[in-house]
């Protein structure tokens, strides 16, 4: 029996392991911010920590419920309905957008209706599959959160943005792959529900980033060699030094910045962080099966969610992988469904020594 699945028992009665709260902000970046002498630093990085804290108690109550079975009806068209929330955090706010009105004059309505568009066109058109739970869910989203707050998230039912700050973050509805990597967490949901622990967590977090990446490369129409395998890029204010919050490519490298600090992201299993922090450093080791994608998606080449997009969304979606699946065990699915999809070849043998690079087994 694994740590996560002893914790998921014995931490966790309610099972919100299998529901969390999931933000696209890793908390040691909030952390580290509330801890700047800066008041412009501080006092945001203070309240949304103090606020997603509140939340994070309230899914805790939620997810006690449990979570109903999907009932919706499958379409080709996604229904999206984008809120205001007036800088308040009464969910979902004042309906300003429904699906096939006009463009709003609010960039940020447009944007995250774009984004919600996206990601609903990648599962249905690459993978055939029919919004967030694969039974025609609706996707809401709710706008201009808060005041100043630093984060996105999915929170079981919609997506939420917040503004930022304006210094160190701008608004969430900037980066595409931000959208689709919040969206993506409640595909996790619907599907293989990857407890949020340890290293079953950091497989929820990069299969958000993953998919939130080949939302923008299919977007852009871009090949491997053509994508910055960057998430949240231009998400940065323009005085901070980095590029984005995380690089699948060269995990490690995405920031550093005498605010951020540097980004702690491992790539391989040589420097995996074992902390009691953000959920057993869900978001931070996170970066070692991101690399096995990057490196199994450009060996095969082309546009990375056609073959190496494939082969992780059948892994996810297959019904093979346990809740509390580790590294180890999401690598050898990953092979298994290499294997079943094209059969022995470079396929198998990408993914083989994508995992290989990185440290972990596959076979």
């Amino acid at each position: 029996m694994t740590r996560c699945h002893i914790r998921a028992m014995n931490d966790d009665p309610t099972g919100t392991a299998h529901r969390p709260f999931c933000t696209i902000i890793p908390p040691h970046i909030l952390d580290r911010l509330a801890q700047s002498e800066d008041p412009l630093h501080h006092e945001p990085a203070r309240r949304t920590l103090e606020h997603d804290g509140a939340l994070r108690t309230r899914r805790r109550v939620t997810a006690a419920r449990g979570v109903a079975a999907p009932s919706g009806t499958p379409s080709d068209r996604p229904q999206r309905t984008i809120y205001d929330a007036h800088h308040g955090t009464q969910l979902p706010g004042t309906k300003v957008h429904g699906e096939g009105d006009p463009p709003s004059k609010d960039a940020t309505v447009n944007r995250a209706n774009a984004g919600l568009g996206a990601t609903f066109e990648l599962y249905l058109k690459v993978y055939g599959r029919h919004s967030i739970d694969d039974a025609g869910l609706p996707l809401n989203a709710s706008v201009h959160y808060g005041t100043g707050y630093d984060n996105a998230f999915w929170d079981g039912e919609q997506m939420v943005f917040g503004d930022g700050d304006g210094t160190v973050f701008l608004d969430f509805t900037i980066p595409i792959d931000v959208i689709g990597h919040e969206l993506t967490h409640g595909v996790t949901q619907h599907t293989a529900n990857l407890e949020y622990y340890g290293q079953s967590g950091a497989l929820n977090e990069s299969v958000s980033d993953v998919f939130g990446s080949l939302i923008k490369q299919y977007a852009l129409g871009q090949t491997t060699d053509q994508a910055d395998w960057l998430i949240g890029a231009g998400l940065l204010g323009p005085t901070i030094h980095g590029t984005a919050l995380r690089s699948m490519k060269a995990p490690g490298t995405a920031y550093d910045d005498p605010q951020l600090g540097k980004d702690p992201q491992p790539a391989t299993m040589d420097d995996y962080v074992r902390t009691p922090r953000d959920n057993g450093g869900v978001h931070i080791n996170s970066g070692i099966p991101n690399r096995a994608f990057y490196l199994a998606a450009t060996a095969l080449g082309g546009h990375a969610w056609e073959r190496a997009g494939l082969i992780w969304y059948t892994t996810l979606t297959g019904g093979e992988l346990a809740s509390d699946a580790d590294f180890a065990a999401f690598a050898r699915q990953t092979a298994a469904s290499a294997r079943s999809l094209y059969g022995e070849g470079d396929a198998v043998q990408a993914v083989l020594k994508a995992w290989s690079q990185v440290g972990v087994p596959a076979s």
